[in-house]
């Protein structure tokens, strides 16, 4: 007697062989079959039987880098996702401003440095469609924040305002702020803005895990638990979502290092895991920011930068924990049970991240950690084979490995070669027995796990995604992975992350996570991958989404 049945097309097990099952049936949350038609055999009156028709069966996606909170927050505010030029954001925001006439502050983002010169858009600009308003975007990867000239003088940000040290202020010739404040920077307007209430977290929690559904993820881990950001602390929403029942996903989350404070913060971390962690919600990971982003010259290299016409500059970027706390904090953490998630985009910053985790195991010995490092874009080629040896999980953000405007315009020219070469390799990290997981980094890119396999599949961009781009060549295509290594990354590799032990495949005992494509994406060519669609979505064998054509 089951709850449900799954058959009648090719269902991809995530395991290590790669048998091709045509049924799965599920009762009380778990799969207790996995086969072909003798699983017909165990229904009864009381059980739902899925018609495949030919589409592929697979485990729940597993996020491994998100920010869902603050990506449903920003959905109710001005939201600027989706566009790709300067005048769509300005019409939108006028838009947005004429349809909220009492709010003080206009808050949103989600703008893509592309769309401005230089990547660095102005507060003149903004002036003219928000006015007198003070005005407070960050941008896609929450590394710059766009700003008004009233925000600017509420804060205090004129030119004699020095840049904090984990952080740089846009200035023009003559030292006046122009209207970008990068990193650290934007907290100078960020602490002044209005703060983010419990309501408005709670209702973009709920909103964003319905499009996580939507995607076919079933669990993610939320890489900041902390005041970090215009959304700020997503726990509460976290625990409300939890306790009201309204939490269907599986969710770790990785408490935000303070990088402004030093080891002092290790027990106040320890006691917050304790008091966060509900049913579905654990706060087991600690998020360690080392650095920046290329874009704006934040990421941390080995050598400078170069200056566009490939010579170097003096500026190699900004490793925000010193190495002098980064070492100890790592040490003190690991001993203490976290897994540590650390962000490196720079190759300094990886180098940094992996000798953490190697002084960690020195002075606690190895052991079942899980550490990982999301991001990865620069890794010099002697310490590839780091990760497999120190145990530590490549995080892939695979949707970023590709050629696409911010890649060619704001990054390639100032890396240069031959790190521009080093760029997501995908392809020698698999090849060095790294384990690989993956993630989205939502809001900062899209949350569509299919999107992010079709890249790293094919090293370009699908064509849905592309935003009014043309089809770029392949970027590094010897990194490129098998479709069956990336969905294994974004399903069982990112379950190994996120310690849910009883999901990430599909065999019998394992909780019933599933996902029904509208496809069989084997049986298509590659660049076909981006277009496959998830139809149905189950957690704990629930229907927690069916698309309208499923």
């Amino acid at each position: 007697m089951v709850d449900l049945i799954l058959s009648g097309g090719p269902v991809f097990t995530a395991r290590a062989v790669r048998s091709r099952p045509t049924a799965v049936a599920v009762d009380d949350g778990r799969v207790v079959a996995v086969g072909h038609e003798e699983v017909l055999d165990l229904a009864t009156s009381r059980t739902e039987h899925v018609d495949l028709r030919g589409r592929m069966l697979l485990p729940g996606f597993q996020d491994a880098h998100v920010h869902p909170v603050w990506a449903g927050v920003h959905m109710g505010r001005c939201d600027l996702d989706g566009l790709s030029t300067a005048r769509a954001y300005l019409e939108r925001i006028a838009r947005h401003v004429r349809e909220h006439p009492d709010e003080e502050w206009v808050l949103g983002g989600g703008w893509s440095m592309t769309a401005f010169p230089g990547g660095t858009p102005t507060a003149a600009e903004l002036d003219s469609v928000v006015g007198a308003r003070p005005a407070f975007l960050p941008n896609r990867d929450v590394h710059s924040a766009w700003v008004s000239s009233e925000a600017l003088r509420r804060a205090g940000i004129d030119r004699d305002t020095p840049d904090p040290r984990d952080g740089r202020i846009e200035r023009d010739a003559d030292g006046h702020p122009t209207g970008t404040l990068h990193e650290g920077a934007m907290a100078l307007v960020g602490s002044i803005a209005p703060e983010t209430t419990d309501d408005e977290r709670l209702e973009g929690l709920l909103r964003a895990q319905a499009h996580l559904h939507a995607l076919g993820v079933t669990a993610w881990q939320d890489a900041i638990i902390g005041d970090y950001g215009d959304g700020g602390n997503p726990a509460r929403a976290y625990r409300a979502a939890d306790e009201s029942g309204r939490l269907t996903g599986r969710v770790v989350g990785a408490l935000w290092w303070d990088r402004n404070t030093g080891l002092e913060q290790v027990p106040e971390i320890i006691e917050r895991r304790d008091a966060l962690s509900t049913n579905r919600f654990r706060a087991t990971s600690v998020k360690i920011m080392q650095d920046g982003v290329p874009e704006n010259f934040t990421a941390a290299m080995l050598d400078p930068y170069c200056d566009g016409h490939g010579r170097y500059t003096d500026n190699s970027g900004i490793s925000f924990v010193p190495v002098e706390t980064l070492m100890p904090a790592a040490v003190q953490l690991d001993a203490a049970g976290f897994q540590l998630h650390f962000h490196a985009i720079g190759d300094r910053a990886v180098r940094e991240c992996l000798d953490a985790v190697e002084g960690a195991i020195a002075a606690n010995g190895r052991r079942d950690a899980r550490h990982h490092i999301a991001h990865v874009q620069v890794i010099h080629p002697d310490d590839v084979h780091r990760f497999r040896e120190l145990g530590v999980v490549a995080n892939l953000q695979a949707f970023w490995a590709a050629l696409e405007a911010q890649m060619v315009e704001l990054t390639i020219p100032f890396l240069g070669e031959p790190r521009t070469s080093w760029q997501y390799p995908f392809g020698d990290l698999h090849r060095s027995g790294a384990t690989l997981a993956m993630g989205s980094d939502w809001a900062v890119s899209t949350a569509d796990p299919l999107a992010a396999i079709h890249v790293a599949v094919t090293r370009q961009i699908p064509e849905a995604h592309r935003e009014g781009e043309p089809e770029h060549p392949v970027f590094l295509p010897e990194q490129r992975l098998d479709l069956a290594t990336a969905l294994t990354a974004y399903t069982a590799g990112s379950a190994f992350v996120n310690r849910h032990e009883g999901t990430g495949s599909i065999r019998e005992g394992a909780l019933a996570d599933l996902d029904v494509l509208d496809r069989d994406p084997f049986a298509g060519p590659p660049e076909e991958i981006g277009a496959t669609r998830v139809l149905q979505t189950f957690v704990d064998g629930r229907r927690v989404h069916a698309a309208d054509d499923a």
